[in-house]
């Protein structure tokens, strides 16, 4: 066994901190979102390719949106999902730089269930900030299991992590484990269903997966039957989805094993459009993954809940977006909603049901910024289920060409002035935002010391995201940077500046060798880490600035000093010999009591 227009916005008044009772017979919630798996990366949409059996089986017992938009990457898309908010309005319009940090001000899907006395389980891919505030242990999930930043092996995960037999964040602290990472998280996902239900417990399970996003590792039983592509990428690429295909066919039977599977909603979508596959298949849109066509924005939804009557294989047409998701989860729930939240989405349960005939031709925007700060009109599609206005100037009629060859803005003025006009109140809507700065936290009890890395630098350089990046000593004095941070305590705080993380206790002026490889293409870890030997180190955090002399031996460069509280900004840079200057790419940050002074 399987509205148009900002007049659209819920407004919902109910107090965010008061625990609500959870009714009897209260449905769990299994959320499964992919990473950069597009809408034909399967083989329900037609694929010609790749076979995906059990979510073939899903999609047609569920209820499919079938013109269901996220934004064009992956951070974008998380922000709106666990807010329900436009993503800009959050503070994530990037995948780095800072610009992936979700601001404290929201209120996340994890905090809404737990509020509601629900436990609540966030695996795999969190990308929405990698230091408090901005964890999901400090979202409202109280049980996590996650990598570091936007994937396996980028900068702020743990040292030479890839896609098997890693070390995982659980819960806040490192814990390695065996096997491949899909498989590692769905697994911990169902330890923590099985806990829960069987305590008693309504359970909410985010279970979002670093795979297929590049660098294309899978298990080579799973990406073997796609050899023939003679595309070493593309096999790999298939073989994550293919794995992904058997996990969800291993928690599906779980849920049925436990009896839960007729009172769980069970979600499946994915991010972004395709990275690799929209070039082979791509049921008829245009474009892939950053792209404001609808190839790089429109993917797969399927929901099934059979106490809810989701169920037989039936499709929603008019259009939908990510900010849906919590507004419908929390009817769908019977959830008591945060306290003056006001929700950019819409709950659409009455379109899941089949009971609402007359729904509102809706406009939603999508929009890929990935820059410092948001360009109006920048990669933007302006949304209707008919229409789609890309970059406030080219016009579609989806329904009649899907794959948005001609453009016929000369041909309908009052559709473009309409779309337009809605952008523009958008905008304006969410511009008072984009000058509120994520800051980290530096003294935060939760996560003392702090460990920042380049991947959260503010830069107009190259930022080095990768572990290979940072073997590679990516780029010099084009890669530098600085933190926004947030100071809570005036105080004495001890700053260790590094080269390599601290788990490789390897010396600033070390040359680590490559790291092993692993089923598919190039790991980050092993490009050989380039020694760079730093004679001076500079601190910067607001007015204050300090230097001293390095000893390259050394694992770190340490000051101490007395920080005002206060949001501020800090760099940390090392200079070598012959006068070029890296950023440090590692800093370890902890507030300290006057007594564990050094003096």
């Amino acid at each position: 066994m399987r509205g148009h227009g900002l007049c659209c916005l819920l407004i919902v008044l109910a107090n965010c901190s008061a625990q609500s009772v959870v009714a009897e017979g209260q449905p769990n919630v299994v959320l499964v979102i992919t990473d950069d798996q597009g809408y034909g990366d399967l083989s329900c949409h037609g694929n010609p390719v790749l076979k995906t059996p059990a979510i073939d089986a899903l999609f047609e017992e569920s209820v499919r949106l079938t013109d269901y938009h996220v934004s064009p990457t992956c951070s974008p898309t998380r922000a709106a999902l666990v807010t329900g908010h436009w993503t800009n309005r959050t503070g994530v319009w990037h995948t780095i730089m800072g610009r992936s940090m979700l601001r404290e001000n929201e209120v996340t899907m994890g905090q809404i269930f737990k509020d509601n006395g629900y436990a609540t389980g966030m695996f795999g891919k969190w990308h929405l900030g990698d230091n408090a505030p901005y964890r999901p242990e400090d979202r409202g999930y109280t049980e996590v299991l996650r990598h570091g930043g936007g994937g396996v092996g980028q900068t702020p995960d743990y040292w030479d992590n890839a896609y098997f037999d890693g070390s995982y964040w659980h819960n806040g602290e490192v814990e390695p484990a065996e096997g491949f990472c899909t498989d590692v998280f769905f697994e911990a996902a169902m330890d923590f269903i099985d806990e829960e239900s069987s305590a008693g417990r309504p359970f909410l399970a985010y279970i979002a997966t670093n795979a297929p996003h590049g660098p294309m590792h899978s298990p080579e039983e799973f990406s073997a039957p796609y050899a023939g592509l003679n595309n070493f990428g593309l096999e790999n690429f298939f073989g994550m989805i293919a794995n992904i295909d058997y996990n969800v066919e291993r928690l599906r039977s779980f849920l049925d094993e436990k009896n839960l599977t007729e009172n769980t909603i069970f979600i499946f979508t994915t991010d972004n459009g395709s990275s690799s596959g929209w070039k082979l298949h791509n049921s008829g849109m245009r474009a892939g993954k950053g792209s404001p066509y609808d190839g790089g924005h429109r993917v797969p939804f399927f929901i099934y809940w059979p106490e809810g009557d989701l169920t037989g294989g039936r499709d929603v047409t008019p259009i939908t977006a990510h900010v849906d998701v919590i507004p419908t989860l929390l009817e769908l729930c019977g959830l008591t909603p945060p306290k003056s939240v006001k929700f950019d989405g819409q709950s659409i349960v009455s379109l899941l049901k089949g009971e609402d005939s007359d729904w509102p031709d809706r406009i939603l925007v999508t929009d890929s910024q990935r820059v410092n700060d948001p360009i109006k009109w920048r990669q933007s599609s302006v949304m209707t289920s008919q229409w789609r206005l890309i970059n406030g100037k080219e016009l579609y009629d989806i329904q009649q060409d899907p794959g948005q060859e001609s453009d016929i803005a000369s041909g309908h003025p009052e559709v473009v002035e309409r779309l337009r006009d809605f952008y523009e109140e958008w905008w304006a809507d969410l511009l008072p935002s984009f000058k509120q700065n994520a800051a980290i936290h530096l003294g935060d009890a939760r996560d003392n010391p702090a460990r920042l890395t380049s991947h959260d630098w503010i830069t107009t350089g190259s930022t080095p995201w990768n572990q290979g990046h940072i073997r590679s000593a990516l780029n010099g004095d084009a890669n530098t940077g600085f933190w926004n941070v947030n100071v809570l305590e005036d105080g004495l705080y001890r700053i260790r500046l590094r080269r390599w993380p601290e788990e490789t206790q390897a010396a600033l002026n070390a040359e680590l060798p490559p790291g092993d490889p692993v089923p598919g293409t190039k790991a980050f870890r092993t490009t050989p880490g380039k020694p760079i030997n730093p004679v001076r180190a500079t601190l910067k955090i607001g007015d204050l600035v300090e230097e001293k002399s390095v000893d390259p031996d050394a694992e770190e460069v340490v000051f101490e000093v007395q920080i005002p509280a206060g949001p501020t900004q800090m760099s940390a840079l090392l200079e070598a010999p012959d006068g070029t200057v890296y950023g440090a790419y590692y800093a370890y940050v902890e507030k300290l009591n006057q007594r564990a002074s050094l003096d």
